[in-house]
């Protein structure tokens, strides 16, 4: 659940970023700061544990095949 969290805050900051310009992480002094680099490795850990579980966990692939 918590890689599920994180990978829709990842998301949502590219669609920030795609629309607007705008970074969450400049909220924590932008990429340079060490805050807002642990947050993209997070969001980005969280992306491969989604990938490479995805099968297990899902109903709806389940139900589909």
């Amino acid at each position: 659940m918590l890689a599920w969290t994180l990978l829709i805050i990842g998301g949502l900051n590219w669609l920030l970023v795609g629309l607007f310009a705008w970074d969450i992480g400049n909220l924590f002094g932008g990429q340079a700061n060490i805050i807002s680099r642990v947050i993209y490795i997070l969001v980005g850990l969280s992306a491969l544990v989604e990938l490479f579980t995805h099968k297990g966990s899902c109903k709806q692939c389940d139900n589909k095949m």
